[in-house]
């Protein structure tokens, strides 16, 4: 197993809280997490028909069979099971007894929250990071980052990239999707993820795809709502602030694992991913995502955005830390070169209160022209840390 960064933070919340909650993507790394590092819990896969039947019917003979402390995984499937939480952590009031994992968002968050107010803790566990994977003593090149993604089963049980996907993408559509939403055109819906991997790092104008698509944007607009809370993608907010510009507020688009997104474009090895027109966008994807796992792994809310006006000025990614603003611009190219401050150089001149600026590359150079770095996508983690 790939040590995950966001144990110690776990460690914390199990000593702190009753019950704790992983939450995230299908195979990001949950289950083994969680009995690795709970080694004398008992484990309960509420996948098994014949188990979730119980907890269905019968939660207080499932927990006489399943004593406490636990790991439920996949605790979407049997809800019912979080009333009986309640009461049998009121009652032994011990922290860490319920480890729970699952994989759909919103409505297992609301119902943790609402049945276990107090009591619970969350954390979101994403795909492996690159700090990470060069923690076990494995690095790559750019190219192979993004074609290969970051799933844990890549490197743990050496499953080819383009094998794990396929399966993830078509277990997710037949299976998760369903019982999300009651999908009746599910050749429209795998047309309108395709699309949006065609559009990573681009603003999300539900109206154009609508009629690509040829469903309604409000239809795209619940089926969005879907892929975010099934951790499929992830938008990226606008930041806005008095800077008395007109500010553009629409999110960007990108994928959770951008290893998924360059299957969904169709791109079979690293070479063909370097030479891909939309190479820029899933370098920028990868990068974002980094600075999402770093916040994740450390126990901070996101915090990021990105910044666009209406003259044309954009910034990548923008981090509030507190009262300072860290601005970062984002470039594949692996040669340095000084025209890529003129941006940061402009947000400089109005936005107050920030942090010296970074430009994550692929370069190796890690030069600083007046305030502006230059740091490797593969720092993105200590850059993202660092106070």
């Amino acid at each position: 197993m790939i040590e995950r960064a966001i144990t110690s933070h776990l460690d914390k919340l199990a000593k702190s809280f009753r019950v704790v909650s992983i939450m995230g993507p299908r195979q990001s790394g949950k289950t083994t997490l969680a009995k690795h590092h709970f080694p004398n819990h008992n484990y309960v896969n509420l996948e098994n028909i014949a188990l979730r039947q119980l907890a269905k019917t019968d939660p207080v003979e499932f927990f006489h069979q399943h004593r406490c402390p636990i790991i439920l995984d996949e605790i979407q499937r049997a809800p019912e099971l979080l009333s009986a939480i309640q009461v049998m952590s009121d009652e032994t009031k011990k922290n860490g007894q319920f480890i729970l994992t699952g994989s759909h968002q919103p409505g297992l968050r609301a119902e943790i929250s609402q049945s276990l107010a107090g009591r619970a803790s969350i954390l979101e566990l994403l795909p492996l990071s690159i700090a990470e994977l060069e923690g076990a003593g494995i690095t790559m090149d750019r190219d192979d980052y993004i074609f290969k993604g970051f799933m844990p089963r890549i490197y743990d049980e050496q499953v080819a990239p383009e094998l794990l996907y396929a399966n993830y993408y078509r277990t997710y559509v037949e299976r998760d999707v369903r019982q999300l939403i009651n999908l009746s055109n599910q050749h429209a819906f795998e047309v309108f993820i395709k699309l949006l991997a065609g559009r990573v790092g681009q603003l999300v104008n539900l109206s154009s795809l609508s009629n690509d698509v040829g469903v309604s944007s409000v239809t795209l607009a619940s089926w969005l709502s879907v892929l975010e809370a099934s951790y499929i993608v992830f938008r990226l907010p606008g930041y806005f602030n008095n800077f008395g510009k007109r500010q553009i507020k629409t999110a960007k688009i990108y994928f959770t694992e951008v290893g998924l997104a360059a299957y969904l474009l169709g791109l079979e090895g690293p070479a063909q991913a370097a030479r891909d027109p939309l190479f820029g966008g899933l370098f920028e994807n990868m990068v974002v995502l980094e600075a999402l796992k770093a916040r994740h792994n450390r126990g901070k809310e996101p915090e990021l955005y990105y910044f666009r006006d209406k003259r044309g000025l954009e910034v990548d990614l923008i981090l509030n830390q507190g009262r300072m603003l860290l601005p970062i611009e984002i470039k594949s190219a692996r040669t340095y070169d000084a025209s890529y401050t003129k941006a940061l150089e402009r947000f400089l001149s109005f936005a107050g209160n920030v942090a010296p600026p970074a430009i994550v590359y692929a370069g190796d150079l890690t030069p600083t022209l007046g305030k502006i770095r230059f740091v490797n996508f593969k720092n993105v983690d200590a850059l993202i840390g660092s106070p």
